[in-house]
């Protein structure tokens, strides 16, 4: 076998649907990968941007699907929705996603809620503490539907932006003092519930200064979508937050 051929066969490619106005996604996927250089991300978009959604409960299937299929040329290994609005639609609403993407695609999915449940249950977390750049009334839906699945919000910081676009501006150091105010109630784990929300980046931070498992929306479904790849995720862990060690 020759050296390009040996490398095609090793490489295992992740695509990625992430919403249009999301500018943390790919500098947190590039980063994360630079760790497994076998695995190469391809990115392609849905358009959610602004401050008002035209599809409050659900998603614009056209858009994500077109999305899925033209990543599904390249034969992925797996596909993931690397985007919190399911944390605000529901379950239900992100299991037919998941499917979808899955059957347009041709390859297994998952989503950064799907994600994120997968993680706080192999925990055993059940008390949860959110960090956000949501408004209340946003937050409020985001934790109803974390509650219908079992588990509890004991605390929240959230930074009460509109524009999906603000969230990547958030200082870190408002985030870190967010997370140190959401830590206070003691929660099993804390949240950085927004993929356009750059707490991918302070996680580690996080952990170390609060002594609480730091989860991430933009970074959580890596973890999983390494999984399903039958890559180990272990050697994100140090930089990236413990959730890489489950």
């Amino acid at each position: 076998m020759t050296p390009a051929a040996r490398f095609q066969a090793q490489t295992k490619y992740l695509a990625t649907v992430t919403p249009s106005g999301n500018n943390v996604v790919e500098r947190a996927t590039a980063a994360l990968l630079s760790l497994f250089p076998q695995v190469v991300p391809l990115h392609s978009r849905s358009a959610v941007f602004g401050a008002s959604d035209p599809f409050p409960s659900s998603y614009d299937w056209e858009s994500m699907l077109g999305a899925a299929k033209l990543l599904g040329h390249a034969k992925p290994g797996v596909i993931v929705w690397n985007g919190s609005k399911g944390g605000s639609v529901g379950h239900a609403v992100e299991a037919e996603l998941g499917a979808r993407l899955a059957e347009t695609a041709g390859c297994p999915a998952t989503t950064s809620l799907m994600a994120e449940i997968d993680a706080l249950r192999a925990l055993g977390a059940k008390r949860i503490g959110f960090v956000t750049p949501y408004t209340d009334a946003y937050q409020a839906k985001v934790e109803g539907n974390f509650s219908a699945l079992g588990f509890e919000t004991v605390s929240r910081a959230n930074s009460r932006l509109t524009d999906n676009l603000s969230y990547a501006s958030v200082p870190r150091g408002d985030i870190r003092a967010q997370a140190r105010a959401a830590a206070a109630a003691k929660p099993d784990v804390l949240i950085g519930w927004c993929t356009n929300f750059p707490s991918a980046f302070v996680a580690a931070e996080i952990e170390a200064a609060t002594g609480i498992a730091f989860h991430d929306a933009a970074t959580i479904v890596l973890w999983k979508a390494l999984k399903l790849l039958g890559v180990d995720p272990a050697p994100a862990a140090s930089d990236w937050g413990s959730a890489f060690k489950l």
